[in-house]
């Protein structure tokens, strides 16, 4: 897999797809940590294990034409 960057309002992003989050941990706002050394990403998700993850935040109902 080699995902692009994309440019988000005045930031750049990865996309992960949602078949692959689960599957390295990864759920909506999971922190992660990033280190540059010498312009290449050396460290993601350090400290992000199972047992810290939180639980699903309940946003209330949907709004608009949101889709779930």
């Amino acid at each position: 897999m080699q995902p692009h960057v994309q440019k988000w309002g005045n930031s750049l992003g990865i996309r992960i797809p949602l078949s692959l989050a689960p599957k390295i941990g990864l759920r909506e706002s999971t922190p992660v940590d990033l280190q540059v050394d010498e312009d290449a990403i050396i460290k993601m998700l350090a400290q992000v294990k199972p047992e810290n993850i939180h639980g699903e935040i309940d946003t209330g109902p949907q709004v608009g034409r949101e889709i779930w």
